[in-house]
């Protein structure tokens, strides 16, 4: 199964059904389920910016290095109404769903995880 890796608080955002877009400079042709890998970097602009709005958990407490959850992937556009976009490309996302965490090494781009999550 396919996965991206995404910094914190971005994949929480997306794994608990807040986030729709997933921002990118390069496009995919990928439609279908993805797997969300939390990579071991915080955001802590983002983190500070949205704490509250989303009641976010402590920067010290994010799930890093593994997958935290699976979202699918609609499409992918060059422009979209949701509050998420900033372009260039923005992958849309659907059906959101947090996993059990699971230590996994990310990667850049799209990578296939090839172990049984289970």
């Amino acid at each position: 199964m396919k996965a991206i890796s995404i910094k914190q608080p971005w994949a929480y955002l997306i794994v608990n059904g807040h986030k729709d877009i997933e921002n990118r400079t390069w496009t995919t042709k990928h439609r279908g389920p993805l797997l969300v890998h939390a990579s071991k970097q915080v955001d802590k602009g983002a983190w500070r910016r949205y704490q509250q709005e989303f009641n976010l958990p402590p920067m010290d407490k994010f799930e890093l290095g593994g997958i935290v959850g699976q979202v699918e992937v609609v499409d992918c556009v060059p422009a979209h109404p949701s509050r998420w976009f900033q372009g260039k490309y923005g992958f849309v996302l659907q059906n959101a769903q947090k996993l059990p965490f699971r230590p996994y090494k990310g990667q850049l781009n799209l990578f296939e995880v090839k172990e049984e999550l289970g």
